[in-house]
């Protein structure tokens, strides 16, 4: 009997290049099979084709009571191990609506939200109010949950990257000036455990860009948020995705203005402290710089240093122009 699902090809190439990512690609039919069978739904339509996002496989399915859903398989990185907690802590509303899962968390059943309909799509201002009216939902305080014992700490994260940012950018040969790379060290000093504001602290979507918010059918103007990458610290932090992406709707006349002014828009749309999300975008971008540089991808790590640059109010030398370089 054939497999219930063909692995979309780009998403073998992307997971070919290691062992952990070729065992999961191995797995994955006979994962799809299990897990029909064990939660009792039939792919939808019949033969329906997966999709897939950067880290998933999403499989459309129907209930036999004719309910839409979707299983989710994702590859098995640090970055995902959030999403079930995550997801469980938020009850659906904002968020994606958890339905059920495997015991090993391989496989998560979900609503069923509309791929074709993100904030990619939607007027600029028209998603910075979606994208804030969303983050102030999600934005939750810490409970008696057991589930917060799986969400990480964003201050412990940026003390870390205290120790970390200095010895890999002169490991990588110095990739930005280093002002850049002081700006970002100061964050870490401000905005981690010495003098964070620990009572401001929530549970952040730290992925929350336009990609990964969703329509839902049926809903006029219903949205939902897909994909947690979460932590606990302030929600500023959440700002940063919504900068780095669609750097093509900046003013080309003045597209480091255009920035600051969209910084400005989308804490005013989510209540935030703008010098608080000014400062985590400076340090997410930097931190993104260098892991692009490591990896050699060279013009998103020039993408990530313009941005931050930008965001320092300086501009960084030997960086192109705004519009040559690659989209997020």
């Amino acid at each position: 009997m054939a497999p219930a699902v063909v692995v979309p090809e780009a998403l073998r190439r992307r997971y070919l290049g290691t062992r952990s990512g070729r065992t999961w690609l191995a797995g994955l039919p006979e994962l799809v099979d299990a897990s029909l069978t064990g939660f009792g739904v039939m792919p939808d339509p019949p033969g329906a084709a997966p999709w897939h996002g950067h880290g998933a496989l999403v499989l459309p399915v129907r209930f036999p009571d004719q309910t839409p859903a979707v299983l989710k398989f994702p590859f098995p990185h640090p970055e995902a191990a959030t999403e079930t907690a995550a997801l469980t802590l938020w009850g659906g509303g904002a968020a994606v609506r958890l339905l059920d899962r495997n015991a090993a968390g391989t496989c998560l059943v979900l609503e069923r939200l509309d791929p074709d309909r993100t904030l990619l799509t939607v007027d600029l201002p028209d998603a910075v109010r979606i994208w804030g009216s969303l983050v102030r939902r999600l934005s939750l305080r810490e409970s008696d949950s057991p589930q917060w014992a799986a969400i990480p700490s964003l201050a412990e994260h940026a003390e870390q990257l205290s120790d970390e940012l200095p010895s890999e950018w002169e490991a990588l040969g110095r990739p930005f000036e280093r002002w850049l790379l002081e700006a970002a060290l100061q964050v870490c000093q401000t905005r981690g455990a010495v003098g964070r504001r620990s009572a401001r602290d929530v549970l952040v979507h730290a992925d929350l860009h336009y990609a990964n918010i969703l329509a839902r059918p049926g809903i006029p103007g219903g949205y939902a948020a897909i994909d947690p990458q979460a932590v606990f610290g302030e929600a500023e932090y959440a700002v940063a995705p919504m900068l780095w992406n669609r750097l093509e709707d900046l003013d080309p006349a003045a597209p480091e203005e255009s920035l600051l002014a969209r910084l400005a828009a989308l804490c005013t749309a989510a209540e935030l402290d703008r010098n608080a999300a000014r400062d985590w975008s400076i340090l997410r971008e930097v931190a993104n710089a260098l892991d692009y540089a490591r990896v050699g991808r060279h013009g998103d790590a020039q993408r990530s240093v313009w941005v931050a640059s930008a965001l320092t109010g300086r501009r960084h030398p030997g960086i192109p122009p705004v519009e040559e370089l690659p989209a997020a």
